[in-house]
């Protein structure tokens, strides 16, 4: 059997299945004890989460205060955080676990061209939660409560008298605003990722991304309206982010084309589609 062989490929079905059950329940145990770490810990999380709005609040001389709309709206913030810290903490075990019953069937080469998107889909994901953090949540949040001060009147005098609108956010609410983008960003920061990996399995290429662009485009609007709140500003931020990523796939599919190209035709096993039909 040659070196580039599957690792198992005679197994029987059933230990097949008890090696998927192993490994979901090897899965599901992280994330329950994840999950209560997260439970004991979510205070601190949500502090942080709360930071992008408070920082901005603070600047504008107001306190940071959000309020609790409905009795039972602080016990599902915290199981909701803790969800969510859970899913984060027990994710590379996740990955790990599904890594283990996937690489058997794998050639050697195959592992080899899988394991590097492997690294990169997480690193990319909290490249996009930390953009959406750091950049889009604290100009966003400046921008929308930078209304607070649209409501006013004037009196006969002509000076400005405040109307008593202030922002008294929900803490549910804003726990969820923040939490889709952060996932939003992180989850649409796969798409090099996904798009390369299917470009260098052949699925798709180049040349087919560039023809496609206008339906890209049309499909990322969608989705962006999607994961963002209903407003055109949301949309327009997360769409001038993600056509971008788009175009960095075509880059990168293309440039793994060219040098595909360059390997067969050294090794002579390259056949023109031109010359050929």
């Amino acid at each position: 059997m040659s070196a580039d062989s599957i690792d198992d490929s005679s197994a029987p079905l059933i230990e097949h299945l008890a090696e998927l059950r192993t490994r979901i329940l090897y899965s599901m145990t992280a994330f329950v004890v994840c999950f209560i770490i997260g439970y004991v810990i979510w205070q601190s999380v949500f502090n942080f989460l709360s930071r992008p709005i408070c920082d901005v609040l603070i600047s504008r001389g107001q306190t940071c205060q959000l309020v609790l709309i409905k009795a039972q709206e602080g016990f599902f913030t915290a199981i909701r955080i803790s969800m969510w810290a859970g899913f984060f903490m027990a994710f590379p075990i996740i990955a790990y676990q599904l890594w283990r019953f996937v690489a058997p069937g794998l050639y050697k080469s195959e592992k080899n061209a899988f394991l590097p998107f492997l690294i990169a889909s997480p690193v990319m994901f909290v490249a996009g939660a930390a953009f959406a953090y750091y950049v889009i949540l604290p100009f966003a949040f400046s921008f929308f409560l930078g209304f607070q001060s649209s409501f006013s009147g004037t009196g006969g005098d002509g000076a400005q008298i405040p109307a008593g609108v202030v922002f008294q956010g929900s803490m549910e609410s804003y726990l969820s605003l923040t939490m889709n983008f952060v996932l939003a960003f992180g989850l649409c920061f796969q798409m090099p990722v996904l798009l390369t990996l299917l470009g260098r399995a052949g699925i798709i290429s180049a040349a087919g991304l560039r023809a496609t662009r206008k339906y890209a485009i049309v499909l990322i609007l969608i989705v962006a309206a999607i994961v963002t709140p209903p407003d055109a500003l949301s949309q327009i931020i997360l769409f001038s982010v993600i056509y971008p990523l788009y175009e960095i796939s075509i880059w990168l599919i293309a440039r793994f084309e060219r040098d595909r190209e360059a390997q067969m035709r050294a090794d002579g096993t390259w056949v023109d589609e031109e010359e050929a039909s």
